[in-house]
């Protein structure tokens, strides 16, 4: 992983680890703990500050939509790449079983057209020798 996306994922961690904490404050909320809620307030606005000054590093970065729908399905993003690995070996495999099926027909055209066209095949042969 490059220099940027470490920062910028250290950003997040911290920043998703700030929230967790507020979270943790305010759900048993006392009144004596309204400066620390306040300290990890200003701490989450300066999170995001600092994720803001990231933006330009990262800003170039292509992220698939697909992505994020995974992410919205609560699948692991990483799954993303090996479904595509997974879809293009299938293709790959549907477009191989169909080179392999005009390879068969055209050998048994060819045949078919020896019985049938004999003089004319010679003279096919003549001009494309590669082609039988």
């Amino acid at each position: 992983m490059s220099a940027p996306l470490e920062n910028l994922e250290t950003q997040l961690e911290m920043f998703i680890e700030n929230v967790r904490q507020i979270r943790i404050i305010v759900s048993d909320f006392q009144p004596q703990g309204q400066n620390v809620l306040n300290q990890k307030i200003n701490g989450l606005v300066t999170g995001l500050q600092e994720i803001n000054k990231l933006r330009s590093q990262v800003q170039d970065i292509y992220v698939p939509f697909e992505v994020f729908d995974y992410i919205d399905q609560d699948k692991n993003p990483q799954l993303y790449t090996k479904d595509c690995v997974e879809k293009a070996l299938a293709k790959n495999e549907e477009v191989k079983g169909k080179i392999d099926a005009y390879r068969k027909f055209k050998a048994h055209m060819l045949l078919e057209l020896c019985k049938t066209f004999p003089n004319e095949m010679n003279m096919y042969r003549a001009y494309r020798p590669d082609s039988i």
